[in-house]
């Protein structure tokens, strides 16, 4: 009978035991299957990936896992979170990675644990040493979840809830981004690309810097980069609304003025419905006699006369006017156009 050396059989040992319940070398269904969850704040990716193992009635908390020891967070390899840019993590700053997630359960109180190793499987290789944040949180009352999952939830501009949610009990730990600052610097890096040659991108970041108020100098540096590259309506109206936000009005009015004398129709049309959603029908009725006689035979001026005379209580000759736009108006714009009509047609005043 063949013999095996003694050194031989832990291997063996531990071969066995790997097959008993799945393959070391094959790709073959698991217990615990695999999941993957993505949120994404500003321009920040957050992503899970981890093993879902099944509760089948067992008694987790306090059995399956033991209460006050290092628990994996799932199933398997190492249950990790990437995150593409800085956050923080319960207030606590953490640095952009790919973490391994390892939790210490309690009755009363969790600890999540970010892990810069992040290839172990479960969490038997556990070093506290590795760790790159630790947090404490309150467990959740949940509904039955017979599968372990992980969601994001209360989702906001600059912040979500991450949850592991496994048997009747959630584990939340909120995560937020500094987004206009994450922002700012991956504009910086993208606008010395191919972009930066183009008036299209600079005055896209400039709109995005006064959308949000983050950096007004910047949003003016980069729109008057953007008029360097190609002067437009576009630009200049992005550079007046900035100087307009700066508290500069003089100097926003020139800039305004100058940019709709570069409009088209469409750009005046749309300036002036920017002025009735702002409240400011004296002025888009200016702006809409300036597009009837810069651009008498356009389609959309017959529109802008339209709002003229419903302003003046004039529905007859409005009805009139949004026909003939009709007559003319590209495919796509006429589903909107008719519905104006049937509202003028039910004397609806159509610029409120």
């Amino acid at each position: 009978m063949q013999r095996f050396k003694l050194s031989a059989i832990p291997c063996l040992f531990l071969l066995a035991t790997l097959c008993q319940a799945q393959s070391a070398l094959l790709d073959l269904p698991r217990p615990s299957q695999h999941a993957e969850v993505i949120q994404r704040i500003g321009i920040t990716d957050i992503t899970i990936n981890y093993h879902r193992p099944l509760a089948n009635g067992r008694k987790i908390w306090g059995g399956l896992v033991p209460y006050g020891q290092v628990w994996r967070a799932g199933a398997n390899e190492n249950t990790t979170i990437t995150f593409t840019d800085p956050v923080t993590v319960e207030g606590k700053p953490l640095l952009a990675g790919t973490y391994g997630v390892h939790m210490i359960p309690g009755e009363n109180e969790w600890t999540v644990i970010f892990s810069k190793s992040n290839t172990a499987w479960g969490s038997f290789s556990y070093k506290e040493g590795e760790d790159a944040l630790r947090v404490a949180v309150k467990p959740v009352p949940a509904e039955l979840h017979n599968a372990l999952t992980y969601d994001f939830t209360d989702l906001k501009a600059d912040s979500t809830v991450a949850t592991m949610t496994w048997e009747k009990v959630s584990v939340p730990f909120q995560i937020s981004v500094n987004v206009p600052e994450v922002v700012e610097a991956s504009l910086q890096k993208q606008l010395r690309g191919l972009q930066q040659y183009t008036w299209e991108a600079w005055d896209d970041a400039a709109n995005y810097l006064l959308d949000s108020k983050a950096d007004l100098k910047q949003a003016l540096s980069d729109a008057n980069q953007s008029i360097q590259v190609e002067e437009r309506y576009d630009n200049l109206i992005t550079k007046s609304k900035i100087l307009d936000a700066m508290g500069q009005k003089q100097e926003a009015a020139t800039v305004r003025t100058k940019a709709l004398g570069m409009a088209n129709a469409g750009q005046l049309y749309t300036y002036a419905r920017t002025l009735q959603r702002a409240h400011d029908q004296n002025q888009a009725m200016s702006i809409y006699r300036d597009l009837a006689k810069k651009y008498p035979n356009d389609w959309i001026t017959h529109a802008g006369l339209a709002r003229i005379y419903t302003n003046e209580g004039n529905y007859d000759k409005a009805l009139t006017e949004m026909q003939a736009c009709l007559a003319n108006a590209p495919d796509n714009a006429k589903p909107s156009v008719e519905t104006l009509i049937k509202r003028l047609q039910a004397k609806d005043d159509i610029n409120k």
